[in-house]
């Protein structure tokens, strides 16, 4: 099996995945799109605790975005309970593998009931240390950038800070993200191959994988690719290959 060719000395610490493709597998079934939504969910499992297993510790998945809003309101609507029945079903899957849940985005948008589980399950795994799983939901990382630029220009004015002591590490303190490290590798299904408003600061020097598969389709063998491709790559973060 290709997993046994990983280098296990060079897991990516974090992976984040655009998990697309899900109303085009309904489609293609001949079935509603919500039914796509409904079997990604499963993929979303495999994902996690395969990651959990090869020693990944951060995972960000890109579960819904801030344009996502602008679909129909019946599949607006399947999406939140399925995002709720989904965290009452995968708490038990978290705590057995030691997993954190945290979530980033503007969640004061999600439903009430959606806030009430996702802060349920995020307190009752707030201990759990193998691996962090995060939920972008309601995410944009335009306007993640705009309420940084907000902040910090808010410091500013007040003179907690100086213009001169904006650098790097001041923005990624106040991103979503500022408890995880930058991406190591992102992940696109479904073929599609464009980032979507989706962590455009924490990608900066990540490398990219683009597979064709479907998100309800992907599979464990499917990330260990993804990962081989990866130990495959030459990371320079702009020096020479000799420097490295």
């Amino acid at each position: 099996m290709s997993k046994n060719l990983l280098d296990h000395s060079n897991i990516p610490q974090h992976i984040a995945v655009i998990m697309d493709g899900n109303g085009r597998w309904a489609k293609k079934q001949g079935l509603m799109r919500v039914r796509g939504h409904e079997k990604g969910a499963k993929a979303v499992r495999q994902t996690v605790e395969t990651c959990a297993e090869l020693g990944v510790k951060n995972l960000t998945l890109y579960a819904f975005s801030t344009e996502n809003w602008k679909r129909p309101k019946l599949e607006v609507d399947a999406l939140m309970k399925l995002l709720v029945s989904s965290l009452k079903k995968e708490l038990k899957t978290l705590q057995k593998n030691n997993i954190s849940l945290k979530a980033v985005g503007a969640l004061e948008l999600l439903p009430s009931s959606a806030q009430k589980e996702l802060k349920e399950v995020i307190e009752a795994t707030t201990e759990n240390s193998h691996m962090n799983l995060t939920l972008a939901l309601s995410y944009g990382s335009r306007e993640e950038l705009i309420s940084v630029i907000k902040k910090v220009a808010g410091k500013v004015k007040d003179g907690e800070l100086e213009i001169d002591q904006i650098n790097t590490d001041v923005i990624n303190n106040h991103l979503y993200t500022s408890f995880m490290p930058d991406v190591d590798l992102l992940i696109r299904t479904s073929g599609e191959q464009r980032i979507s408003n989706f962590l455009l600061w924490q990608i900066a020097y990540a490398e990219l994988y683009f597979t064709e598969v479907l998100w309800p389709d992907f599979r464990k063998e499917h990330l260990v690719d993804a990962i081989l491709n990866y130990q495959d790559r030459e990371r320079r973060f702009g020096k020479t290959s000799e420097q490295l």
